[in-house]
């Protein structure tokens, strides 16, 4: 089991990185991205974190939930795919899966906007649970570009050889599946979803749902239903965002 690291599962004496059999990671994205892990870049991240954990800093998620959204929502299931930027930051909130929290965490402010989002376009009362387990098992990838984070200090693993993994995985999917619906909420995502091929999958964007931006065109966006829609157009069951 590969943890990058840090905490349960980290790499043991005489492992290697190279090893994919130590790897945590759900067979059918191994399929497509193992070569990943016999990278340089990978070498070194995993250095990094190993560094990180010495000094005694504390890093979201554990190491058994870092992989946690493809290990959630196989390769051949994805129908569509959520882009985040980094991990929460706070203490019990991350745990692998982008804007999801755990279950009886107070929903974060992003997270609540989404949720007014989805009340609005099915009249529904907002979900009170912040964890997205559901969405990732019907087929959403909740993919955060970089997967780890130090303890209150966001951004902190930006720029160490996350980014390099996560775009594998927006390429593999853009190259290798179909009408695949990627919403992308703000400039950062924007710029990741460069790559993604506008006449073989839907590519939907808005302002990111920060309190910051979320007025300047994330709400009312009619992301989730303009996502069902594409699905069902594609013989694929909708997703039950409620």
């Amino acid at each position: 089991m590969f943890s990058m690291g840090y905490g349960r599962g980290a790499i043991g004496k005489g492992e290697k990185m190279s090893d994919k059999t130590s790897v945590k990671l759900d067979p059918s994205w191994l399929d497509v991205i193992g070569v990943e892990f016999d990278k340089s870049y990978m070498v070194q991240l995993k250095s990094f974190l190993a560094q990180e954990k010495k000094a005694g800093k504390v890093i979201y998620p554990k190491g058994d939930e870092i992989f946690n959204a493809m290990n959630t929502t196989r390769f051949d299931d994805v129908r569509v795919v959520i882009l985040g930027q980094d991990p929460y930051h706070g203490a019990g909130q991350a745990h692998g899966l982008s804007f999801s929290v755990r279950s009886g965490v107070k929903l974060p402010p992003s997270l609540m906007n989404i949720y007014k989002e989805i009340s609005a376009e099915y009249d529904v009362l907002m979900p009170k649970d912040g964890d997205l387990t559901r969405w990732a098992k019907q087929g959403v990838l909740l993919l955060n570009a970089t997967l780890t984070v130090q303890d209150s200090l966001a951004g902190s693993h930006q720029n160490k050889g996350w980014e390099e993994f996560t775009d594998a995985i927006v390429r593999a999917i853009n190259d290798r599946a179909e009408n695949i619906v990627f919403l992308l909420w703000g400039s950062y995502a924007q710029k990741k979803g460069a790559i993604i091929d506008r006449k073989k999958h839907l590519v939907l964007t808005a302002s990111h749902p920060s309190p910051l931006s979320a007025h300047r065109g994330f709400l009312g966006c009619g992301h989730f239903r303009a996502a069902n829609d594409y699905l069902e157009s594609n013989g694929f069951s909708p997703i039950d965002w409620v």
